[in-house]
């Protein structure tokens, strides 16, 4: 067994000591992490954005597809973060490794069945997307080679989420900055062009996001080489895989499927919004991609939340596991209100970095100034879709998601659209968060208040 880089290196560490302290050290590194993953966005709009306006609006129907995906790859690092931890909770570390290796095969298979069909529906879900005529061949020269990489990103995810379950954040944040900095460092040279090189155009950008996932992958396994916790495929002969394929299976298909709800309904959305114009679209796009950027700590706190109650959980802590939930809601209020007026208050000058087209400008500002304000709400949802996926309740996280996205912003957006235009589309994304705040506060309530301690 490999030596330790630490004292718990590989024990359930996060069931004492402070949770402040915990929910601190664990959710910063991911921070640093998640930031670095939505710099990619950011990095790819603004020089891809150099391209011409045709160029971004067709990264704009590309991206809810590539968060969708990504999405459910999230999905089942949540489902082995959430198996591990409470394995190594109970202080069970054979089933621990079981869990561990069978979720790395799941995560390979799965990344290889979606990049498989992708590509073969490359062009229905664009067309379902209204993508207008001259921009679909844009989107299919970034596409193909998108979709051949793919399985590289649910490589990371998979070794990700064994890191995640031994409570190891700063580790994931090691791999999710390699694999950003090299997407830096690439994308001016490959998109626009640079020392001399002529660049590929939009084509460029996913040739320096596979480049970038394959450092992550070797980032990936390195680290997780150096844990108690290690891939070791053969181990799955020894014993019966049945209960730990099962166990995967129960948190993370729902929580794939939670995951991808959201960049589905964000898919229907642009599809929708399609029909104001392209200056629409292309505001629309680089809105959410700067949103995202704002909302890193609230994301990075729904992915580090669920190793702190997923272990407390397993070891019948379950008084901890609520401290930490108080904790996590309390943050994703201040912060979510926080960074709503600052965006609301800099609309315009965020939109002069992404377009000079005045129209462009005016829709990410609109955009800013009615979406901003659910932040918190988007907060506690994620928030308590992490901590529901914890604690082996992923259908109810499944069943927010789904109530969020299809009985109120999707049905809110048709029903205004016709006499609100673009403003209805950016008051429906408000309203499903308002409502995803509420249901997630009642839902996490009543399953955490029904465990008392032993």
């Amino acid at each position: 067994m490999p030596q330790s880089d630490g004292p718990n290196q590989g024990s359930a560490k996060l069931t004492s000591g402070s949770i402040p302290g915990h929910l601190v050290s664990q959710t910063l590194p991911m921070i640093i992490g998640v930031a670095a993953i939505m710099s990619i966005g950011l990095v790819d709009s603004y020089f891809i954005g150099q391209l011409g306006s045709a160029e971004l609006a067709a990264i704009s129907f590309i991206f809810p597809i590539s968060v969708a995906l990504s999405s459910l790859g999230v999905g089942v690092m949540v489902g082995i973060n959430s198996v591990v931890a409470r394995a190594l909770g109970e202080g069970d570390h054979d089933k621990a490794m079981r869990r561990a290796n069978l979720g790395i095969i799941f995560a390979i298979t799965i990344g290889l069945v979606i990049a498989a069909s992708l590509y073969l529906l490359l062009d229905p879900i664009f067309a379902l997307m209204n993508a207008q005529e001259n921009l679909l061949p844009i989107i299919k020269t970034y596409m193909v080679p998108y979709a051949a990489g793919f399985p590289l990103i649910l490589v990371i995810m998979g070794l990700n989420g064994v890191l995640r379950g031994q409570g190891e954040a700063r580790k994931t944040s090691y791999v999710s900055i390699t694999y950003a900095a090299a997407n830096w460092v690439l994308d001016p040279i490959l998109i626009t062009g640079a020392f001399g090189f002529e660049g590929f155009g939009i084509i460029g950008a996913a040739y320096a996001t596979i480049i970038g996932w394959v450092f992550g992958v070797a980032m990936a396994a390195f680290l997780l080489s150096k844990t108690q916790i290690i891939f070791k495929p053969r181990m799955l002969m020894e014993g019966k895989i049945l209960d730990p394929t099962l166990a995967i299976l129960r948190v993370g298909v729902p929580a794939a499927c939670s995951n991808a709800i959201n960049p589905i309904g964000l898919s229907v959305l642009t599809a929708l919004i399609a029909a104001e114009g392209q200056a629409a679209v292309a505001g629309f796009g680089a809105a959410g991609r700067l949103q995202s950027f704002a909302v890193v700590p609230l994301l990075a706190l729904s992915g580090s939340i669920g190793a702190i109650v997923g272990q407390n959980w397993g070891a019948k802590q379950f008084g901890r596991a609520r401290e930490a939930a108080l904790y996590a809601g309390g943050f994703c209020i201040v912060w979510g209100l926080t960074i709503a007026i600052a965006m609301v208050a800099a609309g315009e000058w965020f939109a002069d970095f992404f377009t000079e087209d005045p129209e462009v400008i005016a829709q990410f500002a609109l955009y800013l100034q009615i979406a901003a304000w659910g932040y918190a709400g988007f907060g506690l949802l994620i928030v308590g879709n992490g901590i529901l996926n914890a604690v082996d309740r992923a259908s109810f996280a499944l069943a927010q998601s789904f109530a969020r996205v299809f009985l109120v912003m999707l049905p809110f957006a048709w029903a205004l659209q016709s006499s609100w235009g673009s403003e209805a589309i950016y008051a429906a994304e408000l309203a499903a968060n308002l409502f995803g705040a509420l249901t997630a506060s009642v839902i996490i309530a009543f399953v955490l208040r029904s465990k008392t301690n032993n």
